[in-house]
């Protein structure tokens, strides 16, 4: 299964996220997945198996418990995959802040100009008010 295909997934990003934390028994994942999704159990070890075949996290057995956690090694490659495109968006947000930038410094000047205009005009009112 593509790193995608598993990622797209939001039970499984949810579950990558709880073992983001640090290590996971099953049972713990199970019963918050159950609670937040309502998913069975054999769902949710489902989706543990899909992430431990797809390598994103693994597993150890600490007695009669199953003890889950993140692989960092596949969030590291699917980074360094991803890193190629970040150039090309980090350039064009950087064009966007200046666009906004310059579109706030436009209505502020834009704002003054009218401010100003409009206290010559009480002015010039007052002025032709006064006999």
């Amino acid at each position: 299964m593509h790193a995608f295909d598993v990622l797209g997934d939001p039970v499984r990003r949810r579950i990558l996220e709880l073992l983001a934390d640090g290590e996971q028994t099953s049972g713990s994942v199970t019963a918050t997945i159950r609670a937040e999704f309502g998913i069975s159990q054999p769902a949710v070890s489902q989706h543990l198996r899909v992430l431990r075949e797809s390598g994103f996290a693994t597993v150890r057995p600490e007695g009669t418990r199953r003890l889950y956690a993140v692989n960092p090694g596949a969030l590291q490659e699917l980074d360094a995959w991803l890193n190629r495109f970040r150039g090309m968006w980090d350039q064009r947000l950087d064009a966007l802040a200046t666009e906004l930038a310059r579109g706030k410094r436009e209505r502020r000047i834009a704002q003054a100009r009218a401010s100003e205009t409009g206290s010559a005009a009480n002015i010039d009112r007052e002025e032709t008010d006064t006999p």
